[in-house]
């Protein structure tokens, strides 16, 4: 792996991950760049999310980007960059929240209920 190599989180199969627009205020100081892009998040049910963080908290520690790959409904897959990440727990088992940098036009436009609100700390 390079200095440079981002981190990859790859979703083998099912679905591709909803993106919701985020109604965290902070979430707009997380991304910067060339290219138009919204903060999204969304959520992933994983075996270990704990493990996914570590790897995130070190390729950020390292400088490194950590890109979230998943197939998209034609087959094809597409990459997101991560701009944050947070560990959750439902009676099914772990979930991964995730903040990333994507197009507008990937972003679901529901509404989020304040108490499924990953961002709401209250």
């Amino acid at each position: 792996m390079t200095d440079t190599e981002p981190e990859t989180i790859t979703i083998v199969e099912g679905p591709p991950p909803e993106f919701m627009l985020s109604q965290d205020v902070w979430s707009a100081s997380m991304w910067e760049g060339a290219f138009p892009r919204t903060v999204g998040v969304c959520q992933l049910r994983t075996f270990n999310a704990q493990a996914l963080m570590e790897r995130c908290h070190r390729a950020w520690d390292e400088g490194r980007p950590v890109q979230l790959d998943f197939p998209q409904y034609d087959g094809l897959r597409q990459q997101v960059e991560v701009l944050a990440a947070r560990p959750g727990h439902v009676e099914e088992g772990d979930l991964l929240y995730l903040w990333v940098a994507v197009p507008g036009s990937a972003i679901q436009q529901t509404a989020v209920d304040d108490d499924d609100d990953p961002g709401n700390y209250a």
